[in-house]
């Protein structure tokens, strides 16, 4: 039977994943980063260099997470150096999603002033609110994640 840490005894793999802090955090990073992904592509992209970052800050940490998280469930993850990268790969992610939020909230509260005045659509306004929303969540997400991966980086 496989050992279900790695050979410094920190890192879980397998299944224990979904039991460990801070790896039970993936599952809802996925969740709240594909989220932010989906509520800002169903909006119109104006400006799109904003929005822009922050799609590709979604897509990018999503990617990253999913990479992640395979690594972690097939077991890869046995090398001394793995918590370190662990801590650096959420520290980043939390780096990229905080200036996206920033920029989201910003160009949305832009928008909810623009459509106050011209009386618009509300819809695009509200899923631009939901995905300020969503991005703090994710960068929450990943800030406790950061923080848990780099007490583990300590210890090991």
């Amino acid at each position: 039977m496989a050992s279900s840490t790695s050979s410094t005894g920190v890192l879980p793999t397998g299944g224990r994943i979904f039991i460990s802090v801070p790896d039970v955090f993936f599952i809802p990073e996925f969740v709240c980063g594909g989220l932010v992904w989906m509520l800002v592509a169903s909006t119109r992209v104006f400006p799109p260099n904003p929005l822009g970052w922050v799609m590709f800050v979604s897509v990018f940490c999503f990617a990253v997470t999913t990479v992640w998280f395979f690594v972690f469930l097939c077991g890869a993850n046995r090398g001394s150096l793995w918590p370190s990268l662990d801590a650096a790969v959420h520290f980043l992610a939390v780096v990229f999603y905080l200036s996206a939020a920033v920029e989201l909230a910003s160009v949305t509260l832009g928008l909810g002033q623009l459509a106050s005045i011209t009386s618009g659509n509300p819809t695009i306004y509200r899923l631009d609110i939901a995905a300020v929303v969503m991005s703090y969540v994710a960068t929450l997400l990943y800030f406790l994640h950061a923080i848990f991966s780099a007490i583990r980086w300590k210890r090991s």
